[in-house]
């Protein structure tokens, strides 16, 4: 059995395909390995990310929220001082329109009382008067008129 130079290159090619694939084999499938652990690795740091992204979004929503109920509890909390505040100065303000109408009803009675007097003291000069004009006409020819005349002179102090 003789072989042909063909046979023995097939041989050769098949003994330099294993010698060669071996080394290779395993240096390729190093490389696959090496690259399924960096796009394993890189999964799993996408992955700590993306968690890390959503625990931080809760906290800033959870920190919205609060903000959101502290800018509410304040807005009411100004609305009831303001309201507060309101209804203080409208009591101040009645307060003060009911002392300022004491005050002038108080003048207004002052002012009257005044002049009810002053018609008073005028009504009793004026009757007065009167009184003495119609005895001087009357007894300007009497002899007891001296008496009447003090009678009349003295009559403004008994009556004041």
């Amino acid at each position: 059995m003789e072989f042909g130079s063909t046979f023995w290159v097939a041989i050769a090619f098949v003994i330099f395909i294993i010698a060669v694939f071996k080394p290779l084999k395993k240096a390729a499938t190093d490389a696959l390995d090496e690259k399924i652990a960096e796009v394993r690795n890189e999964i799993e740091e996408a992955q700590r990310l993306r968690e890390e992204a959503q625990s931080t979004l809760a906290s800033y929503q959870l920190k919205q929220r609060d903000a959101a109920q502290e800018v509410e509890s304040m807005m009411e909390q100004a609305k009831a001082e303001a309201e507060a505040n309101r209804m203080n100065a409208e009591a101040s303000l009645n307060a003060m329109l009911k002392r300022q109408e004491q005050s002038a009803t108080e003048k207004i009675q002052q002012a009257e009382a005044a002049a009810v007097q002053e018609i008073r003291d005028r009504a009793v000069t004026v009757a007065l008067a009167a009184t003495e004009k119609l005895l001087e006409e009357k007894l300007a020819d009497d002899p007891g008129a001296n008496l009447i005349d003090e009678a009349i002179t003295s009559l403004p102090n008994h009556l004041h």
